[in-house]
């Protein structure tokens, strides 16, 4: 079925109200990252932290603020996991996760409304393999090596559905723990962290759990980026080379990117807000 057999009908996610509610509760949740900044990388391929750990919490947090004034109870948001010098021609971002508005458990056991990040991420001491971990904003972008991300907000009635499918055992079951950077989109041999979150959202579009079906509408309807094998060994060599392999490919190589993602979704309508956001400044795509 055409996605535009079945158009999403925009409207609020919370009125007024609810989204200053929201902004004031994300503001204390804030407050208390800046007091107990996490002093490590989180659950991430990178091993190490690589910006100061007080500007790594204040940019988590100016991004938190952001979605709840925006009133997201959804987002998919990427960040910078390699030197941009190396990142490959139309690669901007290499991690993409679901943040979603949940109740969150603060260091000092108290409670409170915040984002909590739902991830798949490369295995530490073997990259061919990944794991769904949920973390922190500040855990995500620990591994960042700058402060940069992009942003989608999904339509209201998508992001519904979205929390829906994540909330239920389809999330889990649509991950393939075999890992490739390369992952072809339209296949189900290898995946990574864009694709999953691919899956996941054509899973809600189709209101469907079937993989077939999920992976049919993906070669259909998604048009993934092509890569430079150049580009691509200068951006994972070494580190990440176990998991460099076009075996699922055919003559061209194209995975799925934020970039890719965010231009299916602004072509079908099923954005609201589509940006770049750093320390000072933001701007829409």
């Amino acid at each position: 079925m055409p996605l535009s057999a079945s158009p999403l009908t925009r409207h609020r996610v919370c009125d007024g109200g609810d989204t200053m509610k929201r902004f004031l509760a994300i503001a204390a949740l804030s407050l208390a990252t800046l007091v107990s900044a996490p002093v490590h990388a989180g659950s991430s391929a990178a091993a190490d932290a690589i910006l100061p750990v007080d500007q790594v919490a204040a940019f988590s947090n100016r991004v938190q603020q952001d979605l709840a004034a925006r009133g997201a109870n959804v987002a998919i948001v990427s960040r910078v996991g390699r030197d941009p010098a190396v990142l490959p021609e139309g690669i901007d971002y290499t991690h993409v996760a679901f943040w979603v508005y949940s109740r969150i458990t603060r260091a000092d056991g108290s409670v409170g409304m915040g984002y909590q990040v739902y991830n798949l991420y490369q295995r530490n001491g073997d990259l061919t393999r990944s794991d769904l971990v949920r973390d922190s904003p500040a855990d995500f972008f620990a591994a960042a090596h700058v402060l940069d991300a992009g942003v989608i907000i999904p339509d209201p009635r998508l992001q519904r559905k979205l929390l829906a499918v994540i909330a239920s055992p389809t999330y889990a079951a649509l991950h393939n723990p075999t890992y490739s950077v390369l992952s072809n989109p339209a296949t189900t041999q290898f995946q990574n962290c864009t694709e999953h979150t691919l899956d996941v959202l054509m899973a809600a579009l189709y209101d469907t759990s079937d993989v077939d079906r999920i992976k049919a509408n993906v070669a259909a309807h998604f048009t993934p980026q092509p890569v430079r094998l150049n580009g691509v060994q200068r951006l994972f060599a070494p580190a990440a080379s176990q998991a460099l392999t076009t075996v699922d490919h055919g003559p061209d190589v194209a995975t799925a990117t934020f970039g890719s993602i965010a231009r299916f979704m602004q072509s079908n309508d099923l954005a609201t807000e589509v940006y770049r956001i750093t320390p000072d400044r933001l701007v829409r795509f």
